[in-house]
Formats: structure tokens, C-alpha cells, sequence
């Protein structure tokens, strides 16, 4: 099993870096959650925003964020200008808005030589989403996607155990998330609730690219294997809405390997239960992300192990780089967005400044895990839509 004596320290960093942040202002969940990861990185200072599409939100929420008021911005557009002309500028762009706005920001940002962290689904389209690749392999900018339960030490832990064969043959995949908070109706649920069942606003899908877009990508990440086809089966199962909020999923893996996703919003008594299964010829994993600092290791004919974050005893290197506390201490989500974040540092630190990493150092999502994911919504509702047909899930980047 892989093991942590030759843990690879990630570089020190040269100075604090410093990040801006669109969205994020009063009544927002996940700009928030941005920011603390940033800070909890130690990489990050936040140092500007443009909180709110809504001016005089946008002024109060970069004050209660302590922003120096010249760096409390109420147009996107105006932050990247002026940001961009600054001898201390931001170095990259956190997007923490709803889904239809993420292709222009992360333009607006780009085009001034500004790195871009992205939350997901990437964009509402394909073609948005191809385009932010384009740009990104022509500027060279670091462009990374927050599918943030990645970062996560045991799910890097499952990676690597997988990658140097531990089950064996990989042979099956298994990726489930369940949530209850969509069993309120949108529209009592608030505006947080009300825009993420708006298809102007997220697109096609909700649960699909809401939460399906996380199955999808950690099961891919954890295998090393890209999905390859989808079969999909959507429902309204909760309040009625114009979206899905239910979908069960048939996937295949590069190679052949297949697996399943089932998700749901409006699963009672369901939290955040995200739970990926992976098995092989000789062994499995189980990691549940209400227990992140649990994995569930169970060998062929033989007493079932769990492996515990920490130090040694099995933990590999890549695992042993975002191990912060001892065993018994917990580490949880808010430790993934701080791992997370780190990475996203050290490759834009790298990046301004000339420096080469060593290869494999780094495993933040990219803006072409966002494309793949957003092709996975598309293929999904089209598979749906043809009553479960086969739909192709590659792209040639």
C-alpha cells in the first residue's frame, strides 16, 4: 500500500497572493466559502470584489469584508480594468456567481491577464464552455474549476491507491448524492433557491449540474479514468418545478469499466451524502464524504480495514500533503477548499513567475474538468430526453 516516507513538500510560497472575488456578497453561500478556503490556505489575502450585481449590496458586503473601499467594485468589468492597471492588482479572479455569468466574467478577466478560479458547472452551454478552453491554452493563464471535494486528503488517499493497482483490476464505480433541501418549494425556499431552478440561470439541468457534475467529476478523479457514455433517467420526484431534481444514470469508464450515479435534492432525512464505491478484482474502497476522514478498505476474503487521515501508516505522498492535524483532530470540507486553494496558488505563483513544477505535484481541477463536465450535463439530458439511449460523453481537447 502506498506510503507517505517520501512525502514531496509543496514549494514555499514567495509572498501572500492576492485574490478577488465575484459574487459572494449578502445572502450568497458559496462566495463565502471561497474566501475562507482562500485565507485558510495561507496563500491568499482577499484583497478585492465585486459582491453583488446590486451597487449598494456590492458596497455594504466589500465593507463587511473589510475591503478598502477604492477595491470595493460594483461592476465586474470595472474590477478587472482597474485591478488589471494596478502595480498590486489581484493575481487571480474568484467567480462565485450563478451559472449563466461565469463565461463573460471569466472573459472579462482573462483578457486582462488574470488568473481565473471558477466555481461549477463551468458555463450553462458547450460552447461557452470550449471557448474558456480556447482561451486559456492561447493566454497560458492558470484556470482552475472548485470541485472541491477532490482536495479532500482520503479521496487523494483513494487516487493513489488505485493508481498503483491496490484493487487490482478495476472493475466497477459507484457514485451517489443525496440532498433533502429541495423538498421546500422554490418559492419558499428564498432567492438562493429560486435561481438554481431557473433554467435562464443554470441552464438545462438543476440536480444534474448542480450535484451530478460533483459525482461526475470525483468519479472520474478517484479512477484516473475519464467517463466515456451515459444513460440517464431524469425525474421531478419534489415540489414541482421546471427542472429535474432526480436522476439516476448508467456511465462508462475509459475502458470499458462500468458504473453508476444516482442523485437527488429531494431525498428526506439525506444531507450531503456523497459516497463513491470503487471495486476491483481484489479489493474496494468506500469514501463518504459526511465521514472525510474515513476509507473504507476491504480486501477479497479477508476482515475489512478503514484507513484514517494522518500521518504514516499507510497514507501515501499525495494524501500526506494536505494532512494538517494529527489523527483524532478532524479535518472536514472547509480543510478541502483550504487544500484546494493552495494548489490553485502554487501553480499561479509558478506560473508568474516562470517556474516549473514537477510533474504530477499538482491535481486541481482545470477549466477542461469544467468542459467535461459540462458535456456530461449536455449528454445526460439528451440521453434522458431519447427515453435512455446511449449518449457520448468525450471531447478532444
Amino acid at each position: 500500500m502506498a506510503e507517505g516516507s517520501d512525502k514531496a513538500e509543496f514549494p514555499l510560497a514567495e509572498r501572500r497572493l492576492r485574490l478577488g472575488v465575484v459574487g459572494g456578497g449578502q445572502g450568497s453561500f458559496i462566495g463565502k466559502v471561497h474566501a475562507r478556503g482562500a485565507r485558510l490556505s495561507n496563500r491568499w489575502d482577499v484583497v478585492a470584489g465585486a459582491l453583488s450585481s446590486r451597487p449598494q449590496v456590492a458596497k455594504e458586503s466589500g465593507r463587511a469584508w473589510l475591503l478598502a473601499d477604492d477595491r470595493i467594485y460594483t461592476d465586474y468589468r470595472v474590477m478587472a480594468e482597474r485591478e488589471a492597471a494596478r502595480p498590486d492588482g489581484i493575481d487571480a479572479v474568484a467567480i462565485t456567481t450563478p451559472n449563466n455569468s461565469h463565461h463573460a466574467i471569466a472573459c472579462a478577466f482573462m483578457e486582462k491577464g488574470i488568473d481565473v478560479i471558477s466555481d461549477k458547472p463551468l458555463t450553462t452551454t458547450l460552447a461557452d464552455a470550449l471557448d474558456l478552453v480556447r482561451r486559456q491554452k492561447e493566454t497560458g493563464l492558470v484556470f482552475g474549476v472548485t470541485y472541491a471535494y477532490a482536495a479532500s486528503a482520503m479521496v487523494r488517499q483513494a487516487r493513489q491507491m488505485i493508481r498503483e493497482g491496490v484493487l487490482g483490476k478495476l472493475k466497477q464505480v459507484h457514485v451517489e448524492y443525496f440532498q433533502e433541501w429541495a423538498l421546500t418549494p422554490p418559492k419558499d425556499a428564498g432567492a438562493g433557491a429560486q435561481w438554481r431552478v431557473d433554467p435562464a440561470i443554470v441552464g438545462p439541468t438543476f440536480t444534474t449540474g448542480d450535484i451530478g457534475t460533483h459525482c461526475h467529476h470525483l468519479g472520474a478523479f478517484v479512477c484516473g479514468r475519464p467517463v466515456t457514455k451515459v444513460r440517464a433517467e431524469f425525474h421531478t420526484l419534489g415540489p414541482p418545478k421546471a427542472l429535474e431534481d432526480t436522476a439516476f444514470m448508467h456511465v462508462r469508464y475509459e475502458g470499458d469499466i462500468p458504473g453508476t450515479i444516482m442523485i437527488s435534492q429531494v431525498a428526506p432525512g439525506a444531507h450531503c451524502g456523497l459516497r463513491i464505491r470503487a471495486f476491483g478484482d481484489k479489493a474496494s474502497l468506500e469514501w463518504n464524504q459526511e465521514e472525510p476522514e474515513l476509507l473504507h478498505f476491504r480486501r477479497f476474503g479477508e476482515p475489512a480495514r478503514i484507513l484514517t487521515r494522518g500521518e504514516g501508516a499507510g497514507i501515501g505522498v499525495h494524501a500526506a500533503r494536505f494532512v494538517h492535524m494529527p489523527r483524532g483532530h478532524p479535518e472536514a470540507l472547509s480543510d478541502a477548499w483550504g487544500n484546494l486553494y493552495e494548489e490553485f496558488a502554487i501553480a499561479v505563483e509558478a506560473r508568474r513567475l516562470g517556474r516549473t513544477l514537477p510533474e504530477g505535484l499538482l491535481e486541481y481541477p482545470t477549466v477542461e474538468d469544467g468542459v467535461l463536465g459540462v458535456k456530461f450535463i449536455e449528454a445526460a439530458l439528451a440521453s434522458s430526453q431519447s427515453g435512455g439511449a446511449w449518449a457520448d460523453c468525450t471531447l478532444r481537447l
